[in-house]
């Protein structure tokens, strides 16, 4: 991840809510870093000064189980916030950050947001909003995520990593070596989701490549991921 320099704040917000969130006087405190697909921009443990804004791209948020096994939260897309409950409660980062996509953050460093709340109430509604809609959801999700069955969870891991409306589009991730950590992020063994896989792949929703999933029926895959769980 990295700073982008000479970026006009005013023109870069206007138009979203953060337009009426941020006053003027404060845009100045405003930072824009951009990431690259495959980027892990946030680990588990580690210590956050800024508050950061998703504008562009997608996200994966996981963690690891005690038993050292991955479990996928959620994938977001903008507007989402990343920073809130770590600037609350000043702990290190709880869950890890990977970018599907390439991608943008707003950022804005904690000292000032301190001085932001001060002076603006709105932003600590602001906080407080989207702190209770981020525990709902998740907490909706990890429920959804064990009541599924794995068809539903692979078919809205592949959505949720493809590009909206691109059917065509190899995921070099979904390589066989990569297949034993996807069984264990979405909950099952490595035999049954190959066999999820070729039945899938039976019915001409994804085709199998040299190691690569191909989505070829998008819409199918959409309707077997009940409106993909992950998002």
């Amino acid at each position: 991840m990295k700073e982008v320099q000479n970026v006009q704040i005013d023109d870069y917000i206007k138009g979203t809510e953060l337009g009426e969130l941020f006053p003027a006087g404060f845009r100045k405190h405003l930072h824009v870093y951009s990431f690259e697909k495959g980027d892990v921009l946030f680990s588990t443990g580690d210590q956050l000064d800024e508050l950061y804004f998703l504008m562009k791209g997608k996200i994966k948020i996981f963690t690891h189980t005690p038993e050292g096994k991955l479990l996928i939260n959620r994938f977001k897309r903008p507007p989402a916030l990343i920073g809130d409950v770590e600037y609350s409660r000043g702990s290190a980062v709880i869950n890890s950050v990977e970018a599907v996509t390439d991608g943008e953050f707003l950022a804005l460093p904690f000292k000032d947001l301190a001085r932001l709340e001060g002076e603006h109430p709105a932003v600590i509604r602001f906080l407080f909003d989207t702190m209770a809609h981020k525990f709902y959801t998740e907490m909706h999700a990890t429920s959804m995520h064990m009541l599924y069955p794995v068809e539903v969870r692979l078919a809205s891991y592949l959505l949720s990593i493809s590009a909206v409306g691109e059917g065509t589009v190899f995921h070099g991730e979904m390589k066989t070596a990569n297949l034993t950590e996807l069984a264990e992020w979405i909950g099952t063994s490595y035999r049954h989701l190959n066999r999820v896989l070729k039945k899938m792949a039976a019915d001409d929703i994804i085709g199998r490549e040299n190691g690569s999933i191909k989505i070829k029926d998008l819409k199918k895959l959409s309707i077997l991921a009940k409106g993909n769980i992950y998002e």
